[in-house]
């Protein structure tokens, strides 16, 4: 086939040279090329689906008139100037990005989407030579995911042929089965090695491949199913005597594994075997199945979740470690990191349980390798594989190749130290060492081991170069590494410089100066520490005075900000209730005033009401009468007289259900608020909610005369167990908001009931963590504070439209974690925020006074009213205009509180004359 192609594509070259070269004819002619060259890519094509890239031309067995035959037929059945010229530029098209995509990797070989990219681009161009080596260059640097190696493997197994080409495939299975454990490159394996039992040793070779793939997948619940019936496939295929008795092992093996579909493989025993199933077959069955239901929670949770489904996974691997099963845990986390194979966090856990609990040389040595892998810019995996290699007795070649010790561990330090430059910082835009941890341990080598005092100053110089003069540590830790191994005067010079570049803890840095001239220096000496720190500490306490001022400033621009809103959404009320009042008469005569109010209310937009579908007042109505219209005029909106109105109120609220509350079913009846205002047909929606608590009887919702759902209401179970269960679905979310379930109790007689249900007392086993992120979840937060001790319960504090505010409350099983988790916690940084972490111990509320208490003596008692947990509501504020609030002379205010009222009281009313709606009117606006 090859040799017809190339015997088609050399003929028109020699066709031009027998006659003039007209124009039509060089036309005609580079038709032809484009022709043979489609064709010559059509037989490679072909050839590379069946033979593969190793097809010599000589030994094809082709004719060369078949080859003509073939392409005759190919060229009569398509016309020059159809789909081939399309085809030569998307060809030329690729080959340009192929180019690009070269050059790109020849500048940043750790550029991952261009290896793709380039590897996709090869393949669909048929370049088999460079598409293997793409692939190789890649497999060199990253490790491969599950897809790129099958399609590695079923293009090389497409082009196999002999012995030779077969080994070469089993290397890549070996390489594929490394980089992560996947359950379907090692069923892959199993099946392509069945293909080669005929030579010499493949029984073996198949046993082997299907035996190490039980070992590394054989647990897994979803898919080591599919590899326990290949193998056992394999096995009843096979026609030996003993192979009765090897499937009767594998059946009995599976079987006592839990994993997904067991009852139909344990149909399937009984029916293939001949024999009743042992008594111990059907004990570890039975015992499969119970720890099956265990993992199914967390397998529904994977299926259930979207990738990377590290939460679940984390969940998952805290599940195994519980239990202990060495297999499982090693099983889980390799399922974890094909997900998420670039979280840090996960090797180094991963490493840890390997290097304290399996200690397996080549295991651990492996992981670790691969954790370097695929995350090369973490230090911290770097130092744990050198660790690893050498608690292992790795041979000192592997890992370097130097005779000269000395040389060697600086030559190290100098790539470890051009590596963090040129492929972390330059290629991930990440600080591979932002602590300079390696030129510090590099220094304090050269100073303790190598007697150079002079090469470690000039490290620490370096050091502080980078952006780590500013911390008083670092200097410190300089001033002690002088201290060992330097002289004083080289002490003295490196605390004057640290006194005049320290800007976190410069106090500190101060106080070690002096302590040691008043030790070692002279008096001169002395009194110029004195004066440089009196200047430093100086100059710092006016920064930090002008920084306080800065942001009191800012403090009180907020503080204005929010007074001008009050006033702001003040005016806007005033306007509504002005609009409400005035009639269809009045809009012409203050057509200026409305065009005023409505620019005021579109430069200060409101904030919406806490509180959307209140009860109207008894002299509001429905409809409104009057609005501004798109340049702030009046546009009379149906004007009924007042007398129709009221009617129309009175109709409307007749013709709302009455919502009648039967005190006597309190103990079996929860009361439900803070429900979105926007719900629809909140019984039918809550309904499904509580009746996983009980039967419920009756669901009553309460609605404003208008219609509008409240955002509460009752629900009446059949029984009081029912309806002491669902208060503890107390801030479950509901529509995104939580919904707060409390007891039902009527507050007038019981005025010192609370539905406040945590404790607001000392509680030392109880932390209070404020100043967290908004993005914060409780399962990291959970995953902090779980590094210090066993944590019982994990609150985060949300606001009522279940917003979070930043705050957090953590149960410790005991005090003395409690303890260790605030010194080890308090200050730490969570995603850019420093948090603070305290015993909780919350404020005592303050308790509003009684009436009692505000009664003049001998005075007449006032009508009692009891206030919430939260003080005076809103609803009962006065609703007496500023303007019309006198103040009494006659009442000098206590210093504690109102002073005594005298005994003959003049009621307010008589202060001021009655005002009708029309003067209110004037009263607003009024300039």
């Amino acid at each position: 086939m090859a040799t017809a192609a190339a015997t088609s594509a050399s003929e028109p070259e020699a066709e031009p040279k027998a006659g003039p070269k007209a124009d039509g004819e060089e036309d005609e002619v580079k038709a032809a090329r484009t022709r043979r060259k489609v064709l010559s890519r059509a037989v490679a094509a072909a050839t590379y689906k069946t033979m593969g890239p190793g097809w010599d031309q000589q030994e094809e067995g082709v004719s060369e008139s078949d080859g003509d035959e073939y392409a005759m037929a190919s060229s009569a059945e398509s016309s020059p100037g159809e789909y081939e010229w399309e085809y030569d530029e998307e060809e030329e098209k690729n080959q340009l990005e192929i180019e690009r995509l070269e050059e790109q990797l020849s500048i940043n070989v750790y550029d991952y989407n261009c290896h793709v990219d380039l590897i996709r681009l090869l393949r669909l161009e048929g370049e088999l030579t460079k598409v293997r080596m793409a692939r190789q260059k890649m497999s060199e640097i990253f490790p491969l995911t599950e897809e790129l190696w099958l399609e590695w493997l079923h293009d090389e197994i497409s082009m196999a042929q002999d012995g030779l080409d077969r080994e070469h495939v089993y290397d890549l299975f070996e390489k594929a089965v490394k980089d992560y454990i996947c359950p379907n490159i090692w069923l892959e394996y199993g099946q392509y090695s069945v293909g080669g039992i005929g030579q010499r040793g493949g029984l073996e070779k198949v046993r082997s491949v299907f035996e190490r793939a039980l070992s590394c997948v054989g647990l897994h619940m979803t898919k080591g199913l599919a590899l326990w019936e290949a193998y056992r496939e394999f096995e009843s295929a096979i026609v030996e005597a003993a192979r009765l008795e090897k499937v009767h092992s594998l059946f009995r093996r599976q079987l006592a594994i839990p994993l997904y579909d067991m009852e139909a493989t344990f149909a399937e025993y009984e029916e293939w075997s001949e024999d009743p199933i042992p008594d111990s077959v059907i004990q570890n069955y039975n015992k499969a199945l119970q720890q099956l239901e265990k993992y199914k929670p967390y397998e529904e949770a994977l299926l259930q979740a979207e990738a990377p489904r590290l939460a679940e996974y984390q969940a998952y691997i805290d599940f195994e470690m519980k239990i202990g099963d060495p297999a499982r845990i090693q099983l889980i986390f390799e399922r974890a990191l094909v997900e998420n194979c670039l979280v840090p966090d996960l090797w180094i856990r991963y490493s840890q349980y390997l290097d304290r609990q399996l200690k397996v040389k080549d295991l651990v040595l492996s992981v670790h390798n691969r954790a370097v892998r695929n995350c090369p810019w973490t230090v911290a995996l770097w130092s744990r594989y050198l660790l690893a290699m050498e608690r292992h007795g790795v041979d000192h070649q592997v890992i370097s190749d130097s005779s000269k010790e000395l040389e060697e561990l600086r030559a190290a330090f100098a790539r470890a130290l051009e590596y963090l430059k040129q492929e972390v910082e330059e290629r991930f835009n990440e600080s591979g060492d932002p602590s300079c941890v390696i030129m510090q341990n590099w220094a304090r080598i050269e100073a303790r081991l190598c007697n150079n005092m002079q090469k470690a100053r000039e490290l620490w110089d370096s050091i502080m170069t980078r952006g780590n003069a500013k911390y008083a540590n670092m200097w410190l830790e300089y001033y002690n590494l002088e201290r060992a191994h330097g002289d004083t005067q080289h002490c003295r010079k490196a605390l004057h410089r640290a006194v005049q570049c320290t800007s976190d803890y410069p106090e500190h840095v101060c106080e070690v100066l002096l302590t040691m001239e008043r030790t070692e220096g002279s008096l001169e000496d002395w009194d110029i520490a004195v004066q440089k720190t009196e200047t430093r500490l100086a100059r710092v306490n006016e920064q930090r005075l002008k920084a306080a001022e800065k942001e009191a400033a800012l403090v009180q621009q907020e503080e204005e900000k929010a007074e001008q809103r009050k006033r702001a959404r003040a005016e806007k009320k005033a306007l509504k209730k002005k609009k409400k009042t005035r009639g269809p008469d009045k809009c012409g005569a203050d057509e200026d005033d409305e065009k005023e109010w409505g620019d005021d209310e579109e430069e200060q937009p409101s904030k919406r009401r806490r509180v959307e579908n209140s009860i109207p007042a008894a002299g509001e109505t429905q409809n409104v009468e009057s609005a501004p219209g798109p340049a702030g005029k009046c546009a009379v909106l149906d004007v009924e007289p007042p007398s129709k109105q009221k009617e129309k109120a009175a109709s409307l609220k007749r013709d709302m259900p009455k919502v009648l509350h039967d005190s006597s079913k309190d103990s079996i009846t929860v009361f439900v608020s803070n429900l979105p205002y926007s719900m629809q047909e909140p019984d039918v929606k809550l309904r499904p909610l509580f009746e996983a608590c009980g039967e419920v009887v009756q669901i009553r919702p309460i609605f404003s005369n208008r219609g509008d759902f409240r955002g509460y209401c009752y629900v009446e179970f059949k029984e009081e167990k029912s309806a002491l269960q669902a208060l503890e679905m107390d801030r479950k979310s509901v529509e995104g908001r939580p919904m707060f379930v409390s007891p039902c109790v009527d507050k007038s007689k019981n005025p010192d009931f609370k539905v406040f249900r945590y404790s607001t007392s000392l509680e030392k086993h109880k932390l209070f963590i404020s100043g967290l992120p908004f993005s914060c979840t409780k399962e990291e937060l959970e995953e902090i504070c779980k590094a210090y001790g066993t944590v019982k319960d994990l609150r985060l504090v949300t606001n009522r439209a279940g917003k979070p505010k930043g705050l957090a409350y953590v149960e410790y099983e005991n005090e003395s974690q409690a303890s260790q988790a605030v010194m080890k916690m308090d200050g730490m940084t969570i995603k850019e925020n420093v948090i603070k972490v305290a015993i909780s111990n919350p404020p005592q509320r303050k308790v509003p006074e009684k009436p009692e208490a505000r009664k003049a003596p001998g005075g007449p008692m006032p009508s009692p009213q009891t206030y919430g947990a939260r003080g005076k509501g809103r609803t009962q504020l006065a609703l007496l205009p500023r303007a019309l609030q006198r103040p009494s002379a006659a009442a000098p205010q206590a210093e504690n509180g109102p002073a005594p009222a005298p005994a003959v009281a003049t009621p307010p009313a008589t202060e001021a004359p009655k005002m009708s709606n029309a003067d209110f009117a004037k009263l607003f606006l009024r300039k």
